[in-house]
Protein backbone atom coordinates (compact mmCIF):
# COMPACT_ATOMS: atom_id res chain seq x y z
CA UNK A 1 0.00 0.00 0.00
CA UNK A 2 1.18 3.64 -1.02
CA UNK A 3 2.02 5.63 2.46
CA UNK A 4 0.50 8.49 3.63
CA UNK A 5 2.80 11.12 2.14
CA UNK A 6 4.86 13.53 4.07
CA UNK A 7 7.01 16.27 3.33
CA UNK A 8 9.65 17.26 5.71
CA UNK A 9 12.07 19.95 6.00
CA UNK A 10 15.24 20.41 8.18
CA UNK A 11 17.53 23.78 7.62
CA UNK A 12 20.74 22.52 9.14
CA UNK A 13 21.03 20.40 6.08
CA UNK A 14 21.45 23.95 4.06
CA UNK A 15 24.27 26.84 4.19
CA UNK A 16 23.83 28.80 7.30
CA UNK A 17 22.78 32.18 5.00
CA UNK A 18 19.83 29.56 3.00
CA UNK A 19 18.23 28.33 6.37
CA UNK A 20 16.11 31.20 7.15
CA UNK A 21 15.22 31.92 3.60
CA UNK A 22 14.28 28.39 2.77
CA UNK A 23 11.88 28.69 6.40
CA UNK A 24 9.76 31.41 5.30
CA UNK A 25 9.44 30.17 1.55
CA UNK A 26 7.98 26.60 3.69
CA UNK A 27 5.78 28.67 6.14
CA UNK A 28 4.19 31.13 3.02
CA UNK A 29 3.42 27.36 0.96
CA UNK A 30 1.66 25.89 4.48
CA UNK A 31 -0.66 29.08 4.89
CA UNK A 32 -0.15 32.21 3.23
CA UNK A 33 3.16 35.41 3.05
CA UNK A 34 3.84 36.64 6.53
CA UNK A 35 6.34 39.26 7.50
CA UNK A 36 8.77 37.27 9.93
CA UNK A 37 11.59 38.17 11.93
CA UNK A 38 13.95 36.20 14.16
CA UNK A 39 16.88 36.35 16.76
CA UNK A 40 18.61 33.46 14.78
CA UNK A 41 18.07 34.58 11.63
CA UNK A 42 21.45 34.40 10.33
CA UNK A 43 21.90 30.70 11.33
CA UNK A 44 17.79 29.31 11.62
CA UNK A 45 17.57 26.20 12.99
CA UNK A 46 13.75 24.63 12.06
CA UNK A 47 12.01 21.05 10.80
CA UNK A 48 9.02 20.61 9.83
CA UNK A 49 7.10 17.50 8.98
CA UNK A 50 3.69 18.62 6.21
CA UNK A 51 0.86 15.73 5.73
CA UNK A 52 -1.29 16.97 3.12
CA UNK A 53 -4.74 15.38 3.58
CA UNK A 54 -6.32 17.04 0.48
CA UNK A 55 -7.29 20.23 0.96
CA UNK A 56 -6.32 20.25 4.69
CA UNK A 57 -2.67 20.18 5.87
CA UNK A 58 -1.72 19.22 9.26
CA UNK A 59 2.17 20.39 9.70
CA UNK A 60 4.41 19.75 12.40
CA UNK A 61 6.99 22.76 13.48
CA UNK A 62 9.70 23.29 16.30
CA UNK A 63 12.23 26.00 15.49
CA UNK A 64 13.82 28.77 17.30
CA UNK A 65 12.61 31.95 18.10
CA UNK A 66 9.86 33.49 15.46
CA UNK A 67 8.05 37.01 15.62
CA UNK A 68 5.74 37.40 12.55
CA UNK A 69 2.96 40.14 11.30
CA UNK A 70 0.47 39.27 8.79
CA UNK A 71 -0.22 42.67 7.43
CA UNK A 72 -3.26 44.59 4.89
CA UNK A 73 -0.67 44.56 2.05
CA UNK A 74 0.47 40.86 2.33
CA UNK A 75 -3.43 40.46 2.38
CA UNK A 76 -4.18 42.55 -0.59
CA UNK A 77 -1.54 40.89 -2.61
CA UNK A 78 -3.10 37.23 -1.75
CA UNK A 79 -5.88 35.66 0.89
CA UNK A 80 -5.88 31.80 0.95
CA UNK A 81 -9.33 31.32 2.59
CA UNK A 82 -7.93 29.47 5.22
CA UNK A 83 -8.37 29.27 9.25
CA UNK A 84 -5.26 28.06 10.83
CA UNK A 85 -5.74 25.99 14.11
CA UNK A 86 -2.26 26.34 16.43
CA UNK A 87 -1.31 24.12 19.17
CA UNK A 88 1.83 25.65 20.70
CA UNK A 89 3.38 22.86 23.45
CA UNK A 90 7.00 24.03 23.67
CA UNK A 91 8.53 28.00 24.03
CA UNK A 92 5.75 31.08 24.61
CA UNK A 93 3.45 31.92 22.12
CA UNK A 94 1.10 34.90 21.85
CA UNK A 95 -1.58 36.28 19.15
CA UNK A 96 -2.62 39.37 18.52
CA UNK A 97 -5.63 40.48 16.37
CA UNK A 98 -9.33 41.77 16.10
CA UNK A 99 -7.94 44.06 19.07
CA UNK A 100 -7.51 40.91 21.17
CA UNK A 101 -3.84 39.91 22.66
CA UNK A 102 -4.10 36.50 23.85
CA UNK A 103 -0.60 34.39 25.50
CA UNK A 104 -1.38 30.77 24.69
CA UNK A 105 0.18 28.34 26.96
CA UNK A 106 1.71 25.57 25.81
CA UNK A 107 -1.17 22.53 25.49
CA UNK A 108 -3.88 25.03 24.51
CA UNK A 109 -5.14 26.37 20.64
CA UNK A 110 -5.61 29.40 19.40
CA UNK A 111 -7.55 30.14 15.90
CA UNK A 112 -5.30 32.21 13.09
CA UNK A 113 -7.80 33.72 10.40
CA UNK A 114 -4.94 34.40 7.58
CA UNK A 115 -7.64 36.89 6.05
CA UNK A 116 -7.02 39.59 8.87
CA UNK A 117 -4.52 41.36 10.02
CA UNK A 118 -2.75 39.49 13.07
CA UNK A 119 0.60 39.72 15.29
CA UNK A 120 2.52 36.13 16.06
CA UNK A 121 5.16 35.45 18.81
CA UNK A 122 6.83 32.44 19.17
CA UNK A 123 9.88 32.71 21.43
CA UNK A 124 11.88 30.68 23.53
CA UNK A 125 10.44 29.77 26.98
CA UNK A 126 12.15 31.34 30.40
CA UNK A 127 13.13 27.40 31.05
CA UNK A 128 16.18 27.27 28.74
CA UNK A 129 14.27 25.63 26.25
CA UNK A 130 16.47 25.62 22.63
CA UNK A 131 13.45 25.53 20.64
CA UNK A 132 9.99 26.42 20.54
CA UNK A 133 7.64 24.01 18.74
CA UNK A 134 3.76 23.77 18.19
CA UNK A 135 1.35 22.08 15.52
CA UNK A 136 -1.28 22.97 13.11
CA UNK A 137 -4.39 22.24 11.24
CA UNK A 138 -4.97 24.68 8.45
CA UNK A 139 -8.84 24.17 7.37
CA UNK A 140 -10.08 25.75 4.13
CA UNK A 141 -13.05 28.65 5.41
CA UNK A 142 -15.45 27.21 3.59
CA UNK A 143 -15.11 23.88 5.09
CA UNK A 144 -16.51 24.84 8.33
CA UNK A 145 -19.74 23.99 8.86
CA UNK A 146 -19.91 26.83 11.16
CA UNK A 147 -21.45 30.73 10.24
CA UNK A 148 -18.04 32.54 8.93
CA UNK A 149 -19.44 35.60 11.14
CA UNK A 150 -19.08 34.15 14.10
CA UNK A 151 -16.63 31.95 13.82
CA UNK A 152 -14.64 35.36 13.26
CA UNK A 153 -15.18 35.98 16.38
CA UNK A 154 -13.28 33.71 17.80
CA UNK A 155 -9.73 34.71 15.92
CA UNK A 156 -7.02 35.04 18.31
CA UNK A 157 -8.91 33.18 21.21
CA UNK A 158 -7.79 30.52 23.47
CA UNK A 159 -9.61 27.10 23.43
CA UNK A 160 -8.65 24.34 25.90
CA UNK A 161 -6.26 21.79 24.60
CA UNK A 162 -6.79 19.57 27.68
CA UNK A 163 -10.32 18.97 28.23
CA UNK A 164 -13.35 18.03 25.67
CA UNK A 165 -13.22 18.48 21.85
CA UNK A 166 -9.87 20.12 22.29
CA UNK A 167 -8.25 17.14 23.75
CA UNK A 168 -9.67 15.29 21.20
CA UNK A 169 -8.37 17.38 18.60
CA UNK A 170 -4.81 17.35 20.52
CA UNK A 171 -4.38 14.00 20.66
CA UNK A 172 -5.40 13.87 17.05
CA UNK A 173 -2.95 16.19 15.88
CA UNK A 174 -0.03 14.84 17.80
CA UNK A 175 -0.53 11.28 16.95
CA UNK A 176 -0.84 11.38 13.15
CA UNK A 177 2.33 14.12 12.92
CA UNK A 178 3.95 11.79 15.59
CA UNK A 179 3.46 8.68 13.65
CA UNK A 180 2.37 9.03 9.94
CA UNK A 181 3.84 5.68 9.05
CA UNK A 182 0.84 4.44 10.85
CA UNK A 183 -1.17 5.51 7.53
CA UNK A 184 -1.62 5.49 4.06
CA UNK A 185 -2.77 7.74 1.21
CA UNK A 186 -5.84 5.99 1.50
CA UNK A 187 -6.23 6.89 4.67
CA UNK A 188 -5.90 10.87 3.98
CA UNK A 189 -9.50 11.47 3.11
CA UNK A 190 -10.74 9.93 6.43
CA UNK A 191 -7.92 11.38 8.58
CA UNK A 192 -9.04 15.12 6.79
CA UNK A 193 -12.86 14.57 7.86
CA UNK A 194 -11.68 13.39 11.64
CA UNK A 195 -9.58 16.87 11.47
CA UNK A 196 -12.22 18.73 10.10
CA UNK A 197 -14.74 17.50 12.62
CA UNK A 198 -12.73 17.80 15.73
CA UNK A 199 -12.00 20.99 14.43
CA UNK A 200 -15.67 22.14 14.24
CA UNK A 201 -16.31 20.75 17.17
CA UNK A 202 -13.99 22.64 19.53
CA UNK A 203 -15.24 25.88 17.64
CA UNK A 204 -18.96 24.97 17.81
CA UNK A 205 -18.21 24.33 21.39
CA UNK A 206 -17.16 27.91 22.14
CA UNK A 207 -20.15 29.22 20.06
CA UNK A 208 -22.56 27.19 22.13
CA UNK A 209 -23.44 25.81 18.27
CA UNK A 210 -22.86 22.25 17.82
CA UNK A 211 -26.36 21.18 17.57
CA UNK A 212 -25.76 23.78 14.13
CA UNK A 213 -23.26 20.91 13.02
CA UNK A 214 -24.15 18.71 10.24
CA UNK A 215 -25.06 15.30 11.52
CA UNK A 216 -21.73 13.81 9.66
CA UNK A 217 -19.67 15.97 11.57
CA UNK A 218 -20.78 15.20 14.81
CA UNK A 219 -21.20 11.48 13.98
CA UNK A 220 -17.18 11.72 13.27
CA UNK A 221 -16.80 14.17 16.30
CA UNK A 222 -18.90 11.08 18.41
CA UNK A 223 -16.13 8.38 17.06
CA UNK A 224 -13.43 10.25 17.87
CA UNK A 225 -14.49 10.54 21.36
CA UNK A 226 -15.34 6.70 21.78
CA UNK A 227 -11.91 5.94 20.38
CA UNK A 228 -10.30 8.09 22.90
CA UNK A 229 -12.36 6.78 25.29
CA UNK A 230 -11.38 2.91 24.02
CA UNK A 231 -7.55 3.57 24.30
CA UNK A 232 -7.99 5.08 27.88
CA UNK A 233 -9.98 1.91 29.33
CA UNK A 234 -8.23 -0.84 27.73
CA UNK A 235 -6.43 -2.05 30.71
CA UNK A 236 -10.15 -2.50 32.21
CA UNK A 237 -11.28 -6.21 31.41
CA UNK A 238 -14.74 -4.93 31.72
CA UNK A 239 -14.80 -2.56 29.22
CA UNK A 240 -17.26 -3.70 26.36
CA UNK A 241 -19.94 -1.95 24.34
CA UNK A 242 -22.12 -1.72 27.11
CA UNK A 243 -20.03 0.10 28.86
CA UNK A 244 -18.79 2.42 25.84
CA UNK A 245 -22.41 3.12 25.06
CA UNK A 246 -23.30 3.86 29.06
CA UNK A 247 -20.55 6.19 28.85
CA UNK A 248 -20.80 8.27 26.36
CA UNK A 249 -25.73 7.87 27.17
CA UNK A 250 -26.45 6.53 24.26
CA UNK A 251 -27.94 3.40 23.13
CA UNK A 252 -26.15 0.02 22.28
CA UNK A 253 -27.50 0.08 18.92
CA UNK A 254 -26.95 3.53 18.56
CA UNK A 255 -22.80 2.69 19.12
CA UNK A 256 -23.18 -0.15 16.54
CA UNK A 257 -25.00 1.89 14.20
CA UNK A 258 -21.90 4.47 14.71
CA UNK A 259 -19.19 1.57 13.72
CA UNK A 260 -21.31 0.57 10.88
CA UNK A 261 -19.21 2.88 8.40
CA UNK A 262 -15.79 1.01 10.16
CA UNK A 263 -13.74 -1.87 9.06
CA UNK A 264 -14.26 -3.24 13.05
CA UNK A 265 -17.07 -3.64 15.17
CA UNK A 266 -16.64 -2.02 18.30
CA UNK A 267 -15.54 -5.34 20.28
CA UNK A 268 -13.17 -6.20 17.08
CA UNK A 269 -11.97 -2.47 17.94
CA UNK A 270 -11.39 -3.22 21.42
CA UNK A 271 -9.81 -6.39 20.91
CA UNK A 272 -7.46 -5.26 18.38
CA UNK A 273 -6.34 -1.85 20.55
CA UNK A 274 -5.47 -4.01 23.31
CA UNK A 275 -3.44 -6.66 21.31
CA UNK A 276 -1.50 -4.33 19.84
CA UNK A 277 -0.91 -2.58 22.95
CA UNK A 278 0.41 -6.16 24.22
CA UNK A 279 2.57 -6.53 21.09
CA UNK A 280 3.91 -3.39 22.28
CA UNK A 281 4.90 -4.29 25.13
CA UNK A 282 6.51 -7.77 24.94
CA UNK A 283 8.81 -6.24 22.17
CA UNK A 284 9.80 -3.08 24.83
CA UNK A 285 13.03 -4.20 26.50
CA UNK A 286 12.45 -2.24 30.38
CA UNK A 287 9.55 -4.91 29.88
CA UNK A 288 11.66 -7.92 29.11
CA UNK A 289 11.17 -9.58 32.67
CA UNK A 290 7.74 -9.08 32.61
CA UNK A 291 5.58 -12.51 32.18
CA UNK A 292 3.98 -12.64 29.25
CA UNK A 293 0.56 -13.43 31.02
CA UNK A 294 0.98 -10.21 32.96
CA UNK A 295 1.46 -8.13 30.04
CA UNK A 296 -1.65 -9.32 28.72
CA UNK A 297 -3.30 -8.55 32.56
CA UNK A 298 -1.92 -4.82 31.94
CA UNK A 299 -3.76 -4.57 29.09
CA UNK A 300 -7.57 -6.13 29.93
CA UNK A 301 -6.94 -10.50 29.21
CA UNK A 302 -8.30 -12.42 31.82
CA UNK A 303 -7.94 -15.57 30.32
CA UNK A 304 -4.37 -16.71 29.65
CA UNK A 305 -5.85 -19.47 26.76
CA UNK A 306 -8.03 -16.82 25.25
CA UNK A 307 -4.91 -14.51 25.08
CA UNK A 308 -3.06 -16.70 23.44
CA UNK A 309 -5.46 -17.64 20.50
CA UNK A 310 -6.25 -14.08 20.00
CA UNK A 311 -2.44 -13.06 19.64
CA UNK A 312 -2.10 -15.94 17.53
CA UNK A 313 -4.82 -15.38 15.43
CA UNK A 314 -3.51 -11.90 14.77
CA UNK A 315 0.26 -12.20 14.83
CA UNK A 316 1.04 -15.66 13.16
CA UNK A 317 2.64 -17.11 16.69
CA UNK A 318 2.25 -17.45 20.22
CA UNK A 319 2.99 -14.21 22.32
CA UNK A 320 6.63 -16.17 23.89
CA UNK A 321 7.22 -16.80 20.17
CA UNK A 322 6.90 -13.13 19.09
CA UNK A 323 8.83 -11.62 21.87
CA UNK A 324 11.87 -14.01 21.50
CA UNK A 325 11.53 -14.18 17.33
CA UNK A 326 11.72 -10.15 17.93
CA UNK A 327 13.92 -9.73 20.82
CA UNK A 328 15.88 -6.41 20.61
CA UNK A 329 13.24 -4.93 17.93
CA UNK A 330 12.53 -1.20 18.46
CA UNK A 331 9.08 -1.52 16.84
CA UNK A 332 7.32 -1.06 20.68
CA UNK A 333 8.97 2.70 21.37
CA UNK A 334 6.79 5.86 20.27
CA UNK A 335 8.52 8.18 18.09
CA UNK A 336 9.82 11.25 19.73
CA UNK A 337 8.87 14.74 18.00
Amino acid sequence: MTALPVETMDTTLVPPADRFPLWLAMADDVSAPISFTSDHAHDFHGRARLLNLGDIAVTRFRYQSLVGRRTPRLIRQGDPEVYQIALPYAGTCTISARRRDSAIPNGDFTLIDWGRPHDLSHTLGPDGQETAACVTAVVPRARLPLDPDRVDRLTAARFAGTTGPGALLAQHLHHVTRHPEQFTAADAPQLAEITLSLVSMLLARHLDAEDALPADVRQQALLARVRAFLDRHLPDPALDPQVVADAHHISLRTLHRLFEGEEETVAQSIRRRRLERCRQDLLAPLLRHLPVQQIARRWGFTDPAHFSRAFRTAYGMSPGAYREQHAGSATGHPASG
